[in-house]
């Protein structure tokens, strides 16, 4: 699955971004993305995924895969949302 499909499904599916928000690794996600600007970044790239513009936020998920530990988070969470369905 890539980045941009995973926006797209929980973007689509408010049911499994819940159930991601409310997993350990979608705490450990977003702790992530918010990185050290207090979660500006975050909240513009969501704000632009929600008007339809998912590039930014693929852009975040791309940055935290790039450490081992964000690539293995970001592929439980892939894991998880293929088992939702």
């Amino acid at each position: 699955m890539e980045q941009w499909e995973i926006v797209e499904k929980l973007r689509k599916n408010p049911a499994a971004l819940q159930s991601l928000m409310q997993s350990q690794d979608g705490q450990s996600l977003m702790r992530v993305l918010q990185g050290n600007d207090g979660g500006k970044t975050l909240n513009h790239a969501a704000m632009q995924a929600a008007g339809g513009n998912a590039g930014e936020m693929v852009r975040l998920l791309q940055q935290v895969m790039g450490s081992p530990e964000g690539s293995a988070l970001v592929h439980r969470i892939e894991e998880t949302l293929k088992q939702q369905g």
